[in-house]
């Protein structure tokens, strides 16, 4: 119940079009990187004498991260709705089907499926069935009610499940096999991580998002422990794997707000000090620049705007109605090859980088308009936006009331709230309908 619980949370979360707006990456990316650490536990469970079953499973156990830990470290970092926390969502997404698929042939493929495994794997089909229905509920008008209603039994069990987890590790296993246990945590807080983070960039995504995809394939969780409870029902997976396992998930769970934490600072300690990885961001990727076809109205008294999701497209769409010509600065390749195939000009790069915004034609702009939800980066988007262009003007999304003070203050330019716009347009149509209705006799 408490995956299942877990499981239609995730699918509240999950987007069918998120998906498919990140498929080029989230979908090879996962399968590559689950091959490579599958490969990595079964190399090393090998060596230590482990038949191939065995260490296939726990290979296959360290695979795979927990999108619910995950969900929980992006929205502490509010970037859920970023380009990265999409990718990075997805990505997990396509790991958790994944692993539901390898947990229900699992036991007739091991040749020992008895009753009690039938069980397992229907548990785990109702488990994906509760994904989906998370999924489905969430494109309906009733996904937050849904949300809302829920979240005291999904914490409950969620909690139950934890603490039935923790009621099955070993602790003995830290003092006995503390080698085994430093080399299993290495494989999932290092090995994994960078092998996605060498996967991202090979796809030609910027070094943020790499980083980003390494910290959330940094800890594993609720799927490693049914993969091992299950080996273990099946008599394939050693009373060792499961306790390393859980030991494992345990250690880089409490990791993992720490491996976010370091992200954005070794981000800039390896742009500072590395000119490939510099190089490597700027890249020669021919959508990272405008092409010389561009008309010429894109490219002087235009607005750039920074961030094509949601609200970015909305301003978009409006600007294309009054036939105000814009620029998008976007990170996602899809987004930016399909505003391309419409004839919307376009660049494909992180706007903090002066290349992508001297590519944006920013010197030349009429304004910038940053519709980004994260606000870590901003001031120095202006400041780049600035120094190649005085006069521009600035609009700022934001969704913290002290940041939007704290940005205006130092003259980034117009901040938008979305809570006090919210409130500011409800309040206006409440004063205008009843001040409407008082005025009629």
């Amino acid at each position: 119940i408490g995956v299942m619980l877990l499981m239609f949370g995730v699918g509240l979360h999950f987007s069918l079009d998120d998906l498919l707006s990140v498929r080029r990456i989230a979908l090879p990316g996962a399968i590559v990187q689950m091959v490579v650490a599958t490969a990595m536990g079964a190399g090393v469970a090998t060596w230590w004498g482990w038949p191939a079953p065995a260490a296939i499973i726990f290979g296959l156990a360290l695979s795979v991260a927990s999108t619910v830990v995950l969900l929980k470290a992006l929205e502490s970092k509010g970037i859920v709705e970023s380009v990265n926390g999409r990718i990075a969502i997805g990505w997990l997404v396509v790991e958790d089907l994944a692993m539901v698929i390898v947990l229900v042939l699992l036991p007739p493929l091991a040749g020992m499926a008895a009753p009690g495994d039938a069980r397992v794997g229907a548990e785990l089909w109702i488990a994906l069935g509760a994904f989906f229905a998370g999924m489905v509920l969430r494109e309906s008008r009733f996904s937050h009610r849904a949300a809302e209603e829920t979240l005291p039994l999904r914490d409950a069990f969620a909690v139950l499940f934890f603490v039935s987890v923790g009621m099955l590790f070993d602790p003995r296993v830290l003092l006995d096999e503390p080698l085994k246990v430093l080399a299993v945590v290495a494989i999932i807080v290092l090995g994994k991580s960078l092998a996605a983070a060498a996967l991202v960039m090979l796809l030609r995504y910027p070094l943020n998002t790499a980083l980003t995809v390494a910290a959330s394939l940094a800890q594993i969780g609720e799927f490693s422990f049914i993969l091992a409870g299950l080996g273990m029902s099946l008599g394939v997976l050693p009373a060792q794997g499961q306790s390393l396992i859980l030991a494992g998930a345990l250690i880089s769970i409490a990791l993992n707000p720490l491996v976010f934490a370091a992200s954005e600072p070794a981000l800039r300690w390896i742009r500072s000090r590395s000119a490939l990885a510099r190089k490597l961001d700027r890249s020669d990727d021919p959508l990272a620049e405008l092409p010389m076809s561009t008309d010429t109205r894109f490219l002087k008294n235009q607005v750039v705007i920074v961030g094509y999701g949601r609200v970015g497209s909305a301003i978009g769409a409006a600007l294309k109605e009054r036939g105000i010509p814009f620029v998008v600065a976007e990170e996602n390749r899809e987004i930016v090859e399909r505003l391309r195939g419409d004839g919307q000009a376009a660049v494909l790069g992180n706007a903090v980088e002066p290349e992508t915004l001297v590519q944006a034609h920013i010197a030349d702009a009429r304004m910038l308009v940053v519709a980004t939800p994260q606000t870590l980066e901003v001031r120095q988007m202006v400041e780049t936006a600035r120094a190649l262009n005085p006069d521009v003007q600035v609009v700022v999304r934001s969704h913290n009331e002290e940041e939007a003070v704290l940005l205006e203050r130092e003259q980034a330019g117009k901040v938008f709230v979305g809570e006090q716009e919210l409130a500011r347009a409800m309040t206006q149509h409440v004063l205008a309908n009843v001040s409407a209705e008082a005025a009629t006799p």
